[in-house]
């Protein structure tokens, strides 16, 4: 399987990760408009460069070192899947 193989995996789990969310969510991402969105991307990022801040800003050794489900990655995961949320949001044709 080549790199963008694999790039299709992440994107289709996000996909349905974003599905699965939105039925217990809905839209309380942007709930308090582009300020809180911006905010919801804020803290995820927060919390990477906290764990990153801890390796001397190397990424990898902060997922070497803490390769949880619940770590690093997942807080990679979820900044990934807001910003397409984001993306999606202000892309929308406007009629």
């Amino acid at each position: 399987m080549d790199k963008f193989d694999r790039i299709q995996e992440i994107v289709n789990e996000d996909v349905n990760k974003l599905c699965e969310a939105e039925v217990s969510y809905g839209e309380s991402w942007r709930q308090r408009g582009g300020v809180g969105a911006f905010m919801m991307l804020a803290r995820k990022w927060d919390r990477i460069e906290n764990q990153v801040n801890q390796h001397e800003y190397n990424i990898f050794t902060s997922f070497n070192h803490d390769p949880r489900k619940e770590g690093i990655l997942d807080d990679i995961q979820d900044l990934r899947r807001y910003l397409l949320l984001v993306e999606e949001h202000i892309t929308l044709p406007k009629e």
